[in-house]
């Protein structure tokens, strides 16, 4: 009978998809009153010049829990929605889909650090939806270990060109 559940579990492994978990953190030396509406996507155009999300929902666009919106990239299209825009909090949350490839969920912490600095930490869970996406999602992950300077870069030249 103990060989049931080990074959159980044996099979529920080789069936498992590729899954990842990232994380990277930064602080910025603004407040947290300026630097947290930063994280809607909406908002992130101001700092990610290649950030084009089409919003479905609501009409007008704004930053706000239940958004949905689709980003086109070369070769892939993907469905977002905001699971979580919690400014009072300091949370903001996002999972998406690219069909046939992977599902992403995305979930920034943002913590004040005294009156003019906010620290963030973003972390990325992707699961692979097909197998032959598994070597993608390992690369992604890889990739999103090291965003961190460059999201604190992008947001500190919107933050200096916008006057703090």
């Amino acid at each position: 009978m103990k060989l049931v559940p080990l074959l159980l579990a044996a099979i529920c492994l080789a069936n498992a998809m590729e899954h990842t978990h990232t994380e990277f953190e930064f602080t910025l030396g603004a407040p947290y009153s300026r630097v947290a509406p930063l994280f809607g996507a909406l908002a992130e155009q101001n700092w990610d010049p290649e950030w084009k999300p089409r919003f479905l929902y609501p009409t007008p666009p704004a930053d706000r829990e239940g958004a949905v919106f689709r980003v086109e990239r070369p070769g892939q299209s993907s469905v977002w929605v905001n699971t979580l825009f919690d400014l009072a909090t300091g949370r903001v949350q996002y999972v998406y889909v690219v069909d046939g490839v992977m599902a992403t969920r995305i979930d920034i912490r943002l913590t004040r650090e005294g009156d003019a600095a906010t620290h963030v930490v973003v972390a990325y869970e992707r699961t692979a939806l097909e197998d032959a996406a598994a070597a993608h999602v390992r690369s992604l992950a890889k990739s999103d270990a090291g965003n961190g300077p460059e999201w604190k870069a992008a947001i500190e030249a919107y933050l200096a060109k916008a006057g703090k």
